[in-house]
């Protein structure tokens, strides 16, 4: 099937382009209620290229926006995979640092730059060729497939959330494959078999009921960007140890052995022009972004802080945070530790309100399920080098709920790089890595019905 598959691809190669161009077109900024529009446009857009496959394809209407729900069903004797993706995208903002237009996708050389070229939608789209491919080719494999494409992975995916209970004999699956990941470089494949889970909050501290001049006020009232930040450089030791009584007492310590733990320093500070590193305590810092918790500091304000000068106290103070977390921790539990610890150590007088948001739960995956020898040995296959064990430093807060409502086992894929801007400006994707993309995803099939219909 191999060689039917990347035949297909070159003599398609045009149109794939095309098809993948109109899919970036849409603004499917899901966090902005003001672009609901180009979502539902883009949803009933993955609707009909899925009905083109001649798949079952449906939307799953949700409190927000719809789920993409397709299946290709063969027979009740043979296993089902569901895969997993999303169709929104994050805010383009800033914008004055992109060199073209996020949502007129443009090609440089062999690469592919807009908002979702790679995430999630360039990933998404090697699977949808994928489909087409086997139903062009009138390729029948003894396999249920179903994909499951949501609006909202970027915004804690609620909508989803809020139908799995309902809609579990629709989703229902034996194993969960979510093609949402990154390999270490684009020669090196790797299987990813967990990802941290994530709390997020709001910080607000509050000092006077409206701002003060500095002058007349300093030394007097006290500062409460000043009590921010004091309360927030409490929350580690000098060793970047969280500081939290209680906050490692769920923590699992993982034996690393079976994980690929390389990591080249001067290769990164490259890359990203990193100045210093913050592991945690004693462990690496590979072994701190994939086995241990750790709290974020994500934005800070207060004040002016625009042209010129202000001299000025101002009333309130805000910060966000966010702690990735890890088995078994949950998101209910370190919030709330989170939150008492802030509110403790915040100085005497000054208010500080925390308002906590929806999380989610770390995951872990079976290297031994079928799915995951199928994947590795996919990737080892199409990249003709051994695949890699490698876990995630961040988060795709929904598969830990997916898995457990479903009874599924999950597995997580992809052909992402560190390096392709991902949440930033000028995010983009290489097409060759979307073919291998492709080859990979069509290879898993094929040998997820072979084993499962010998």
């Amino acid at each position: 099937m191999k060689n039917n598959l990347q035949q297909w691809f070159k003599d398609n190669e045009k149109k794939n382009l095309e098809d993948f161009f109109s899919f970036l077109k849409f603004s499917t900024i899901g966090t902005d209620p003001s672009f609901k529009s180009e979502m539902e446009k883009c949803a009933a857009w993955l609707i009909d290229f899925l009905k083109d496959c001649q798949m079952k394809a449906r939307l799953l209407d949700t409190p927000s926006y719809p789920v993409v729900f397709a299946e290709k069903h063969y027979s009740d004797n043979v296993p089902t995979l569901l895969i997993y993706g999303h169709y929104d995208v994050q805010p383009v903002d800033p914008l004055d640092l992109w060199d073209s237009d996020p949502f007129e996708p443009t090609m440089k050389g062999n690469t592919i730059y807009a908002r979702g070229a790679l995430d999630n939608k360039g990933q998404i789209f090697y699977v949808l060729l994928v489909m087409k491919a086997l139903h062009e080719l009138l390729i029948d494999l003894p396999l249920n497939i179903k994909l499951c494409i949501e609006g909202e992975e970027e915004s804690g995916s609620e909508g989803l959330s809020s139908i799995l209970s309902s809609e579990k004999e629709t989703l229902k699956a034996d194993s969960l494959l979510v093609v949402d990941l990154d390999i270490p470089d684009k020669n090196t494949p790797a299987i990813t078999l967990g990802a941290r889970g994530i709390v997020t909050m709001d910080v607000e501290v509050i000092g006077a009921d409206i701002d003060l001049h500095s002058g007349h006020h300093g030394g007097i009232a006290f500062n409460p960007i000043r009590a921010l930040v004091d309360v927030l450089a409490k929350l580690w030791d000098e060793k970047g140890v969280v500081t939290i009584k209680s906050f490692y007492d769920d923590v699992e310590e993982v034996a690393t052995k079976d994980f690929d733990l390389s990591f080249d320093e001067k290769q990164y500070v490259k890359e990203f022009g990193v100045r210093a590193f913050s592991p945690e305590g004693d462990y690496t810092v590979v072994e701190s972004n994939w086995f241990r918790p750790a709290i974020e500091i994500n934005g800070i304000e207060g004040g002016y802080h625009g042209k010129g000068f202000k001299t000025v106290l101002p009333a309130k103070a805000h910060a966000k945070l966010s702690c990735r977390i890890v088995p078994h921790q949950t998101p209910e539990k370190v919030g709330r530790l989170i939150a008492e610890f802030l509110k403790e150590n915040i100085h005497k007088g000054l208010k500080i309100n925390v308002d906590l948001h929806h999380g989610g739960s770390p995951i872990i995956s079976d290297k031994n399920s079928l799915l995951a020898k199928c994947t590795s040995t996919a990737y080892s296959e199409v990249f003709k080098t051994p695949c890699k064990n490698i876990m995630a430093g961040g988060s795709v807060p929904i598969i830990a709920e997916i898995a457990e409502k479903l009874d599924a086992i999950p597995v997580m894929m992809g052909m992402g790089l560190a390096s392709d801007n991902i949440h930033a400006p000028n995010e983009h994707f290489g097409w060759d890595r979307l073919e291998k993309g492709f080859q990979v995803v069509g290879k898993i099939l094929e040998l997820m019905a072979h084993h499962g219909s010998s």
